[in-house]
């Protein structure tokens, strides 16, 4: 009637450590009995890749759950689900715990109050999975540290494939990656895409987890680092092609964001090679080629 696989693991506090720990993994299919009601301790997320079935709210309220989708299972809280009786269902199954579980929750990863989540795909999360599921043999002496490493990939590849957004983003989020260093407040970046300051918060809120500000900073301190890194432009020049006229504004923002001062980040990462900086950034994506006149003279 049905098949299932699982093993489960007691990760010591070492491993707590590291953030997220997995707890257990389990690969089933076919006419699965019903599960709960119930409560666990820990977070288990269900990937269901094939058939449908059901799931209940602890009020007693049935949800429907066609394949693609996901459920999150939230500590303390009674669930209780099912498949079709008639044909079953495909699921893995990953519990899973840690300190780490409080901001992924707030970036929007994990969301408790949307335990049915419809998926556009299910085959990475089932990849990752499986992946763990191969790292669970009992010889494996980096059991805990590979399988709970995977739980990281796991959100990611949930969130990804999440089928209210985008997989790789979404419009809001492109255009303010290639505006963000334009000399720009929230509202003027609301007003340049023609939305409102609260609907472009609810917008990237949605689709990166923290707020446009936070957003964009991330994506400025990101290109001034590049520049303090990788070119000597003067540090009022770096402020202003990031967006800052004001370089004193920048060189606080800087140092409470990042922990160190412009100047000294850059002593730090000092990557001084003969023949001076590059004024321009290299593309990560297509990285310079060493030609024959490029190579290191012979010893």
């Amino acid at each position: 009637m049905y098949r299932t696989w699982m093993r489960f693991f007691t990760p010591g506090p070492a491993h707590h450590r590291l953030g997220l720990v997995c707890l257990g993994v389990g690969l089933q299919h076919g006419r699965l009995p019903t599960v709960g009601p119930r409560t666990l301790g820990h977070h288990t997320a269900v990937v269901i890749s094939a058939g449908s079935g059901w799931y209940a709210t602890p009020d007693g309220r049935r949800t429907p759950v066609t394949a693609p989708a996901l459920l999150w299972l939230t500590p303390g809280v009674p669930h209780h689900y099912a498949p079709d009786p008639g044909t079953g269902w495909d699921e893995g199954f990953v519990d899973f715990t840690g300190p780490a579980t409080a901001a992924y929750t707030e970036l929007g990863h994990i969301e408790p109050g949307h335990p049915v989540v419809p998926l556009a795909d299910a085959s990475g999360p089932r990849a990752v999975i499986a992946r763990m599921a191969r790292a669970a043999r009992r010889d494996n002496p980096l059991l805990e540290v590979e399988t709970g490493a995977a739980v990281h990939e796991l959100l990611v590849a949930l969130r990804r494939t999440r089928a209210d957004l985008a997989p790789d983003g979404d419009p809001v989020l492109d255009a303010l990656a290639r505006d963000a260093c334009l000399p720009l407040t929230v509202a003027g970046h609301a007003a340049r895409h023609g939305m409102t300051p609260a609907e472009l918060r609810t917008a990237v809120r949605r689709g990166a987890g923290c707020g446009p500000k936070d957003y964009l900073l991330g994506i400025r301190l990101g290109r001034a680092k590049e520049l303090l890194a990788g070119t000597d432009l003067p540090v009022a020049a770096v402020a202003r092609r990031v967006g800052y006229d004001d370089p004193a504004y920048f060189s606080r923002l800087f140092t409470r964001r990042v922990g160190t001062p412009p100047v000294r980040f850059r002593a730090q990462q000092d990557r001084a090679v003969p023949g001076g900086w590059s004024d321009r950034v290299p593309d990560p994506a297509d990285p310079p080629g060493i030609g024959p006149t490029d190579d290191p003279p012979a010893p």
